[in-house]
């Protein structure tokens, strides 16, 4: 009888297998289950929390264009426009009569209580070549006349010896032009003028000041309007007339450029802040426009004593365009305005709207004020405990320091020291 064929029976190890796949699965479905009720409660709690819409269908919000004109530098957020602005207590402005003409870059001398106020741009197509007389006593213009043909038209350097006024170099018309080397004095009693011996070469907005009986010159910039002189000319001048044909060679200014302060107080002769570098003429341009270039502005100051230069402690910030900006008031100097380091991210110019004083018996720098608003190339005055100031290009706002509008403004305030 045949015997029936044995069932083939699976190995044992195919068996194992099987049983950690099934115990595997138990696994995940517990795992899953355990996870959505998990996450169920926080979405629950999110939505109580934010009290937010707890529907299913959420649209996600469309994707908004980028608009080119809107996208800032990298790191302009970080750098606010202002950031130079320094705390300053405010002061109590008094808008006065404006001046006949808007002026940027001009100069002014103050002889007793009359401002006498040179030439300048009026726009960068047009420059002046009169002057306008501003009386402090009775706070009215008048008496405007006309300046030599030859006499340059903005960046002059300008001193008084109290009836004199010494006017040297400077740049000759509108946008960046070339320099002269022509310098005049006027006698402010006569309203005449007279020549003066050429300095041995041209210069923009050379630092000028009358110390030890000589009319003293230096820095400046040179020719192309850019690169920065460091010669020093002295020339003995007396009762408006040059007691010597040639100028004297001194010692050289420890920084070049323009647009500082330079003043004489308690026998020493100070030079303060200014620049390196300035706007050129475009190569080729028939009508020589203005085109940047980069500056550095200083806040150093410098003395010197004898044939030494000192240095001295510097301004709370950098600034320039302050060779008018300036008035010596018991032993302290006040300065309005200016400009200051460009800003790192834009690097747009930026204005400086404090009042800073030096007092040259202790040394010290301090921020006095704020003016209405920040700007450049003021020509200031004082009288009767007034500080007035007027003229220059002002900022865009409060919030933009950067140059817009050139104004021929007057303001005053009460000075207390």
């Amino acid at each position: 009888m045949a015997r029936p064929a044995a069932k083939a029976r699976p190995p044992k190890h195919l068996v194992a297998l099987a049983v950690v796949a099934v115990l595997g699965l138990v696994l995940v479905v517990d795992f899953l289950w355990a996870s959505s009720t998990s996450s169920a409660w926080s979405s629950a709690a999110w939505s109580s929390r934010l009290n937010l819409s707890t529907s299913l269908a959420v649209e996600a919000p469309p994707v908004a264009k980028e608009n080119k004109k809107d996208k800032k530098p990298v790191g302009s957020m970080d750098i606010n426009a202002t950031f130079a602005d320094l705390p300053a207590p405010e002061l109590k402005w008094e808008e006065m009569a404006e001046a006949p003409v808007v002026r940027l870059d001009g100069a002014a001398i103050q002889i007793k209580n009359r401002l006498y106020v040179f030439a300048g741009y009026g726009t960068i197509n047009h420059v002046h070549s009169h002057v306008d007389i501003y009386n402090f006593s009775d706070n009215t213009w008048g008496g405007r006349f006309d300046m030599p043909k030859d006499m340059a038209h903005s960046h002059l350097g300008m001193v008084t010896d109290g009836r004199f006024i010494y006017v040297v170099t400077g740049q000759y018309g509108p946008q960046c032009r070339g320099p002269t080397a022509q310098n005049f004095v006027l006698d402010t009693e006569t309203k005449e003028w007279h020549d003066l011996p050429p300095l041995p070469v041209p210069r923009y907005a050379p630092a000028t000041q009358l110390w030890r009986g000589r009319l003293h010159v230096m820095g400046g910039s040179k020719e192309d309007r850019h690169e920065p002189g460091l010669e020093h000319w002295s020339l003995a001048v007396k009762d408006g007339k040059a007691l010597e044909k040639e100028w004297r060679s001194e010692i050289p200014i420890p920084l070049g450029g323009p647009h500082r302060a330079c003043v004489v107080a308690n026998d020493k002769l100070l030079v303060i802040g200014g620049q390196e570098g300035d706007f050129m003429a475009k190569p080729g341009s028939p009508i020589f426009k203005c085109v940047r270039r980069s500056e550095v502005v200083y806040s150093n100051v410098y003395m010197l004593d004898g044939m030494t230069w000192k240095e001295l402690p510097p301004m709370p910030k950098p600034d320039s365009h302050i060779e008018f900006a300036w008035v010596n008031v018991n032993n302290s100097l006040i300065i309005a305005g200016g400009t200051t380091d460009k800003h790192p991210i834009t690097k747009k110019m930026v204005l400086v709207g404090e009042v800073f004083r030096f007092n040259l018996d202790t040394l010290e720098w301090s921020v006095i004020g704020r003016l209405p608003f920040r700007i450049k190339t003021t020509l200031v005055g004082y009288w009767d405990g007034w500080l007035y100031f007027t003229s220059g290009q002002r900022d865009k706002g409060p919030k933009d320091p950067s140059p817009k509008k050139v104004v021929g403004c007057m303001f005053r305030t009460k000075l207390h020291l």
